[in-house]
């Protein structure tokens, strides 16, 4: 059934316009496909959100995403009445053009508010729900690449001096030496570390699962932190008072904040461990594909936004291979 709509569709679709187009295949879907996906008329957008972010659960998306993809589309629903197949490509940039000025955000947070809408239009369209996503018209929002920076070795110690628990050099050494995410690194179990092989296994976003690698002072730390615990919670990091339980996202920030305040340093936060770690591999000569693995990335550009290079090198490898 679904190869004769596609070849309806597609031998009709020299001759009528992106509107017509669209309602032909509603009503091909309509009469062909019967009371399944075909009947669209009868939902809402709210529904079909949350068909959307049962199909995205099902996939392995984290929960904090399913958050951000519900809040975000339902937002979207609140402020374009329309149903979803009626939606057009001028509803959705009049409503990231509004979203601009109103919430006076950044381009790069527009630009996030687009992709999540392009993607719950791009899985309509592939449930064939819709004939095509209204999105596919509308570009990238482009915004100015920010350099981004990075912990010196000199703030990092300045960090390790300002940690009174030992706790908390754990973490510092952990992070900067791994790069994982503060998500990966509060979900790790005492018994997820192999101290003699330095390294444990992570899973990231989707649940995916990877190796990392620590280095000896990280090692050193543990073996000390894990040493002067009595408690008997499997989480490799806990609150520092009863009833010791997993220390969560928001307590390593606010720890890290404290560390920071204490050291005398600003905007200290976990994620910047990891883009540390990126700089500073890439600087060394790691090839980007390893970095790419030990980072946990499905594409490599995400790698490469990770990854500032440091001038001081880009200038010295000029004057070897150039000049």
């Amino acid at each position: 059934m679904r190869d004769v709509i596609e070849r309806v569709d597609r031998l009709m679709a020299p001759v009528l316009s992106s509107d017509q187009a669209a309602e032909l295949h509603a009503v091909l879907v309509a009469c062909l496909a019967g009371e399944g996906k075909g009947a669209h008329s009868c939902r809402t957008t709210d529904e079909y959100i949350e068909l959307f972010l049962s199909a995205k659960r099902l996939e392995g998306c984290s929960e904090r995403s399913l958050r951000y993809y519900s809040s975000t589309l339902l937002k979207f629903s609140v402020v374009v009445v329309k149903l979803a197949h009626d939606m057009t490509s001028d509803d959705i940039r009049d409503y990231l053009a509004d979203y601009s000025k109103n919430g006076r955000v950044g381009r790069v947070t527009v630009d996030n508010v687009r992709r999540v809408i392009s993607s719950f239009f791009s899985w309509l369209e592939e449930e064939d729900y819709i004939y095509k996503s209204p999105v596919r018209k509308i570009k990238k929002i482009r915004s100015p690449r920010v350099l981004k920076p990075v912990y010196s070795d000199e703030t990092l110690e300045a960090l390790r001096d300002s940690c009174e628990e030992m706790r908390d050099l754990a973490i510092v050494d952990l992070l900067s030496s791994t790069g994982i995410r503060v998500g990966e690194l509060v979900r790790l179990d005492r018994g997820d570390i192999d101290f003699d092989a330095r390294e444990c296994v992570v899973y990231g976003k989707g649940d995916k699962e990877r190796r990392v690698y620590f280095d000896a002072r990280a090692k050193m730390h543990l073996l000390s932190y894990l040493g002067c615990r009595f408690d008997d919670s499997p989480a490799l990091f806990v609150s520092l008072h009863k009833p010791f339980r997993r220390l969560g996202i928001s307590g390593v920030e606010a720890r890290l904040r404290k560390l920071g305040d204490g050291a005398g340093l600003q905007r200290v936060h976990p994620h910047k461990f990891r883009r540390t770690l990126a700089t500073k591999a890439i600087d060394k000569g790691m090839p980007i594909e390893q970095v790419q693995v030990l980072l946990g990335h499905s594409k490599i550009d995400t790698t490469l936004c990770y990854a500032m290079v440091d001038q001081d090198n880009v200038k010295r490898s000029h004057r070897r291979f150039i000049s």
